[in-house]
């Protein structure tokens, strides 16, 4: 296949960055998208040019940290599937493919695809965790939970934190993310002790990051790799306002 790719390259948080052309012959299609970008790479390097910078770890869908808006759509046209995931059998021979960040205020640009995403370690630290002893881990018949529940809080805990549902959002908005590491804890009889206090800490952190509002547009669940649903946004407000009317 021939590739004529059209990339984001920034040098650091100061530089205006710009889009840059780039032609690839010969990409074997069943190449992932991140092997074709090392492909670039090597290229690159060959001819004594800087390389492009991007994100990843595991390369296996799990850790979230691959994604990058391609031709637009965070993680690229596949429903359900991560950047590292994504094949170049989806595109076509000569096709222009546009690899760009994610775009948020609280996601800036590092360098060229690398975004800082701390903000979202910021939301978690701020009360996604429960407080209890630690030592042995204790029988998991003592604590009964329903199959339905269980598998509630494991949907919502599917959350990669990638970044995706921020991205596409128009308001740049969190709310699916932080929903999710929510309504995972709040669902199980370890986190409710903590809830009232944990929701009320994690959205105002989510708001000091700079994150916009939620607007019910769903473009997030749309998008996201994990198919977090956004049933896990409206839990989040009951408990919010719950919290609040509590409080007083």
């Amino acid at each position: 296949m021939r590739i004529r790719l059209k990339i984001w390259r920034q040098e650091n948080q100061q530089d205006p960055g710009k889009m840059v052309n780039y032609t690839l012959e010969d990409i074997n299609p069943h190449m992932s998208f991140l092997e074709m970008l090392d492909t670039l790479n090597e290229q690159l390097l060959q001819d004594g040019t800087r390389p492009v910078e991007f994100d990843h770890d595991c390369r296996e869908g799990i850790c979230g940290q691959c994604g990058v808006m391609i031709n637009g759509r965070a993680h690229g046209p596949l429903a359900n599937t991560t950047t590292c995931q994504l094949h170049m059998r989806t595109f076509t021979d000569n096709e222009e493919i546009v690899i760009e960040p994610f775009r948020a205020t609280a996601f800036p640009v590092k360098c060229d695809l690398k975004i800082d995403r701390t903000a979202f370690d910021r939301v978690i630290q701020s009360g996604g965790f429960i407080s209890v002893n630690t030592g042995q881990a204790p029988e998991a018949n003592d604590m009964a939970i329903g199959s339905p529940t269980a598998e509630a809080a494991f949907d919502a805990a599917a959350c990669i934190g990638c970044g995706a549902c921020v991205a596409v959002c128009k308001n740049s908005s969190a709310a699916l993310f932080t929903s999710a590491k929510i309504s995972h804890l709040v669902l199980l009889p370890q986190g409710k002790i903590e809830a009232q206090e944990r929701v009320r800490k994690m959205v105002d952190q989510m708001d000091k990051e700079g994150f916009g509002h939620c607007s019910n547009t769903e473009a997030c669940e749309a998008e996201c790799p994990q198919q977090i649903s956004v049933l896990h946004i409206a839990r989040m407000n009951y408990e919010y306002n719950k919290a609040q009317v509590l409080k007083k």
